[in-house]
């Protein structure tokens, strides 16, 4: 019989006996999130404050993911130019990985899929303001692990509206992962280098496809 788990149930535990995947301890594996990224402007810097000031005046009250993506996510993917050719935007969009034997299914729905030519560029899950990031880790990459192409690295980021934490994957015959550190906007404005690093994953994948 099929067993079937909602993606926003599943765990790491799963992930890992179901489907082989396993964390890289490789430093170099996910380099992207590391060392100089692109310069912000002034007006990026100013637009960023304001988006700090009003999620810090709306988190007084119960913020639900709706908001969370139009306050906070919303303004990231603009700036990092993840609304401008090529790359297009999807929001819940299903999907469905299968385990090799067919015996577990995983199913669920991404907040906000960003792709490039049919490539899943970036997948975001957010989680209601003010909840752990940690469940929406093994979500994010079950989605992940059902990229239409294995081969190419993927890159996913998970936020509950005040903390980040981004991700990578890459299918070979092992599938491995690797998270950055979290930022949060409650230390200073991390929402600084949350955008410098969606930009250096928007601008690789521009620069090669060129």
């Amino acid at each position: 019989m099929v067993q079937v788990i909602q993606a926003e149930k599943v765990t790491l535990y799963d992930l890992v006996k179901k489907f082989k995947l396993r964390r890289s301890e490789d430093e170099q594996f996910f380099q992207e999130w590391q060392g100089e990224l692109p310069e912000l402007t002034d007006g990026e810097r100013q637009r960023l404050d304001r988006v700090k000031q009003s999620y810090l005046n709306l988190i007084m009250r119960p913020m639900l993911e709706d908001m969370v993506k139009m306050v906070v996510l919303s303004p990231l993917l603009d700036l990092a130019g993840f609304y401008l050719p090529p790359f297009y935007s999807q929001s819940e969009e299903s999907v469905e990985i299968v385990e090799q034997d067919e015996e577990v299914v995983i199913r669920g729905k991404i907040d906000v899929l960003v792709l490039q030519d049919r490539f899943w560029v970036i997948v975001i899950e957010s989680k209601r303001a003010g909840l752990s990031l940690e469940p929406g880790i093994p979500q994010a990459l079950a989605y992940m692990l059902a990229s239409p192409q294995p081969e190419k690295p993927l890159f996913g980021l998970v936020t509950n509206g005040s903390n980040f934490i981004f991700l990578k994957m890459i299918q070979q015959e092992v599938p491995l992962y690797a998270l950055s550190d979290e930022f949060t906007l409650r230390r200073g404005n991390d929402s600084y280098t949350v955008l410098g690093i969606l930009k250096r994953l928007s601008q690789l994948f521009i620069q090669k496809n060129e």
